[in-house]
């Protein structure tokens, strides 16, 4: 049976007052807090991505392997996907602007002491403490935006938000290169690090944090919810759980696009190296600008029709899959390089429909972490795997093989967003009636 129509709660939850910024009704106070929390995300990913810059510094000055290079990638990577759970649960519990500011400061910190060490492993640890840094800053950032936004606008800020991550990554890359052929490898790290240290140090003077809503009937418990309560709450939901891996599989496009794209270029188009880095970095400005106005596009069409809220996304999946599949598949040419950044253009285009999804469908006082899980998805169905798959699937047959396969996943991807939203308005509805209207969903 077709469930009613949900109409969706609008009205935002008063947070708590004070702040440069103090009337959290007018607009503001709101893109105030989401600058801060979209600059927060920038600096994140510029301290993560920075270190592809100096490689070959790092080789030249310490004689260090590749796998020890790589190391230094992975490194950030693990401890985020050990720990952004973890993390998350304190911020739900301690606060968001505490945790966030914490946060920042670790992972600025742990950057500028990347451009201090001495050796490789202090080097290695230092690149640990900046993923310890990260690793909830993304859900705590979320859940806050989620907080501050009225719901018609939650997947638009959303996508907005997670498109700092993208567009981070490029201005590391460039900006870390320039400053290390111009001053040294060192201080490459001080200059992506330092400026997050003022946008920490500014934020909770700007943000004030909301009561999160208890997870009980009434509302009066004082008690924190327990593990097993909370994870009833995270995967409670039909609608989620679909969300969680179509999101996941999706996230697994731009990551190969990101690592493969310029070795396919190289390889099939015999462009020089330099040439082929510049036209991958303009694949992810294409797929950062995706993530940036996929989510508003979704909040538009979904106005009066709930279900398009999770049909969207599954439209930008297929998309990105069928053009992505075309254009490794043609010989080179303008029209194959055209058709990738297209597909690079919707690969993300789901990330801020995505999140919105799950929050729409979760109780608010979980909401940091049912957004870390998401994260976690991203980087165990999405993330580390498809870019390990091209390469397996490049060694048994060739790269332009397996890049013409791996895009495929998108149409899984899209499959499962249109089965979240057979459940999504019920699970809307499941939610509010549990968290009272208490807090805009």
């Amino acid at each position: 049976m077709r469930p009613a129509t949900v109409k969706l709660q609008t009205h935002p939850l008063t947070p708590d007052t004070g702040g440069i910024f103090a009337n959290p009704s007018t607009g503001s106070y709101a893109w105030a807090v989401f600058a801060l929390t979209f600059g927060l995300m920038l600096s994140d990913y510029l301290s993560r991505q920075v270190i592809g810059a100096v490689f070959p510094f790092l080789k030249a000055d310490w004689g260090v392997s590749d796998t020890q290079l790589g190391a230094l990638v992975s490194v950030v990577s693990v401890v985020v996907g050990v720990m952004t759970i973890p993390m998350s649960l304190i911020a739900d519990r301690w606060g968001r602007v505490k945790s966030i500011t914490l946060m920042a400061f670790v992972w600025c910190l742990a950057t500028v002491a990347c451009g201090m060490a001495t050796d490789y492993t202090q080097l290695l640890v230092a690149r640990g403490m900046v993923g310890l840094g990260e690793a909830a800053y993304a859900a705590a950032g979320a859940a806050l935006l989620a907080h501050t936004f009225p719901v018609g606008r939650r997947a638009a800020v959303q996508g907005a938000f997670q498109s700092a991550a993208l567009f981070g990554s490029v201005l590391g890359v460039v900006i870390g290169g320039a400053v290390a052929t111009k001053l040294g490898w060192r201080y490459a790290f001080f200059f992506v690090g330092a400026p997050g240290l003022l946008l920490a140090a500014l934020y909770p003077f700007v943000v004030r944090d909301y009561q999160t809503v208890k997870l009980d009937a009434d509302h009066t418990s004082n008690k924190h919810p327990g593990f097993s309560q909370i994870i009833r709450q995270v995967f409670g939901s039909r609608c989620g759980n679909l969300t969680f891996a179509a999101f996941g599989l999706q996230m697994g496009i731009p990551a190969v696009l990101i690592s493969w794209t310029p070795t396919f270029l190289n390889r099939f188009y015999a462009f020089e190296p330099q040439k082929a880095a510049l036209m991958a970095a303009v694949a992810v400005l294409a797929a950062g600008v995706g993530v940036l106005f996929g989510g508003g596009l979704a909040d538009r069409l979904s106005k009066g029709r709930p279900r398009y809220r999770a049909l969207v996304p599954a439209a930008y999946a297929l998309i990105s899959g069928v053009v992505l599949v075309t254009a490794f598949s043609l010989p080179p040419g303008p029209l194959g390089l055209g058709l990738i950044v297209v597909g690079a253009l919707f690969a993300a285009a789901h990330g801020g429909c995505s999140v919105a999804i799950v929050m729409d469908v979760t109780h608010p006082a979980v909401r940091a972490t049912v957004t870390a899980t998401a994260v976690l998805g991203t980087n165990l169905l999405g993330l580390a795997p498809a870019p390990y798959l091209v390469g397996l699937l490049s060694d048994i047959s060739n790269l332009k093989t397996a890049l013409t396969i791996v895009p495929l996943v998108s149409v899984v991807a899209a499959a499962l967003f249109v089965l979240a939203s057979r459940h999504y308005e019920s699970d809307v509805a499941t939610i509010q009636k549990r968290s009272g209207n208490q807090q805009s969903l």
